[in-house]
């Protein structure tokens, strides 16, 4: 089921910018959707770091085969050996098991962080070894839904961003501090809506959306 207020903003970015206007029309039948377990969208975003959306999605297809059963306590039962066969690295390996930790023990919170506004949900989760500001603002788009985060770390966004809308490369000088001034002046448009339009400027890379 999309969000409540996906049409609205489809409409509101449309009117706003041709970019992101033609890419909607591209797209008229899909949208964000979450899959609404918590530990699961902060595993699959932990998985995805660093590496490209086809790695991982073959390194989170192993993980679920090995254990079908994506839990707190699942993964705290996995040697480290069989997990790491899965693709992760080491410190992937290590990621995961704090996280199960801190799910396990109650010191993560899913159902608090409902009410929790963005950058307080940012800052509970970088508290946690191995989430950093990228991993807690997949959360907010894919497990809570929130319409207007712009993740300026996201090689994806950028990519889009440069491929679009500026005429030079590469992507790097984006990351910049110079460079995140430019993207956020560029992104004011699309508020309240920027989750909205970094998907779909996503999706103008790689039409199948990924579910984190």
């Amino acid at each position: 089921m999309l969000p409540p207020y996906w049409s609205e903003a489809k409409r509101a970015l449309a009117r706003c910018d041709p970019v992101l206007a033609r890419i909607i029309r591209r797209h008229p039948r899909i949208g964000l959707a979450s899959r609404g377990d918590a530990f699961a969208t902060l595993a699959r975003s932990i998985v995805g770091q660093q590496i490209s959306v086809k790695a991982a999605e073959a390194v989170w297809g192993r993980l679920i085969a090995a254990c079908p059963e994506l839990t707190p306590a699942a993964i705290s039962r996995k040697r480290a050996a069989t997990l790491r066969k899965c693709g992760l690295s080491e410190r992937k390996v290590e990621y995961l098991r704090d996280l199960a930790e801190h799910f396990g023990t109650g010191r993560v919170d899913p159902v608090a962080m409902q009410t929790m506004g963005d950058e307080a949900v940012i800052a509970a989760l970088t508290d946690i070894r191995g989430i950093g500001r990228w991993t807690a603002e997949m959360f907010l788009i894919f497990n809570l839904l929130r319409p207007n985060v712009l993740p300026l770390d996201d090689l994806g966004l950028l990519k889009a961003i440069s491929r679009h809308y500026l005429d030079e490369a590469p992507t790097e000088s984006l990351l910049k501090r110079d460079g995140r001034t430019r993207v956020e002046q560029l992104a004011a448009p699309w508020a309240p809506w920027r989750s909205v339009a970094t998907w779909y400027l996503w999706r103008s890379l790689d039409p199948v959306p990924v579910e984190y």
